[in-house]
């Protein structure tokens, strides 16, 4: 039977849209580094080389020599792991975000496997920043999530939200970062109607 997230992992990938405390399991994730404003042009081709990797990887049943342990999936959200270059700037300014952006990948994939798949995917669509990519497994984690409707201008609400709740139930971030999870595509999605899930780490 496919695999799909959606159906399947709905605490991860569907949460509810008022904060609530999630143990994350280890995942593992093909991950681009970068730092800027994400609406600028450049942010587009880091998204182009994740999903050239990761589709090379879901499709790589058809190969001769296929990973053991191969099973039918979706192919899991864009997510993105944000922080701030220079902290100590007062005002939110785009131009100083440094993020992770990653995909996740299925259990089936190995260090010995990934770079299979970026050369496979280099090889088809060119793109410079896929030799850049590096394959990493998360920890198990424990955290604040919740979903967030809307532009994502207005996370700060949701964010407010999560410190209430975190207050209140006596949790304490352990890290300035925060995870976002895009689970609507922007493209072709009204601002309005946005969905991401927003997560970040507490003790």
């Amino acid at each position: 039977m496919k695999r799909e997230w959606k159906k399947h992992e709905k605490s991860l990938y569907v949460p509810k849209t008022s904060p609530e405390i999630i143990k994350v399991p280890a995942m593992k994730y093909m991950v681009l580094s970068g730092e800027g404003n994400p609406n600028d042009a450049f942010f587009s081709e880091y998204i182009a080389a994740l999903y050239a990797v990761s589709y090379a990887v879901r499709m790589s049943y058809k190969n001769s020599d296929v990973p053991e342990g191969y099973y039918e999936y979706t192919v899991y959200p864009l997510e993105g792991v944000w922080d701030f270059i220079n902290p100590e700037l007062r005002e939110f300014d785009k131009n100083n975000l440094k993020f992770d952006l990653m995909i996740r990948q299925p259990d089936f994939l190995t260090e010995k496997w990934a770079p299979i798949y970026m050369e496979s995917a280099f090889k088809k669509k060119k793109n410079p920043l896929i030799p850049e990519m590096a394959f990493k497994e998360y920890p198990e984690e424990k955290c604040v999530q919740m979903l967030h409707i809307g532009p994502y201008d207005n996370e700060p609400e949701s964010f407010e939200k999560m410190s209430a709740f975190c207050n209140l139930n006596g949790l304490e971030r352990t890290t300035h970062e925060h995870r976002e999870i895009y689970i609507t595509d922007v493209r072709k999605t009204a601002p309005e109607k946005n969905k991401t899930v927003l997560r970040y780490t507490v003790k």
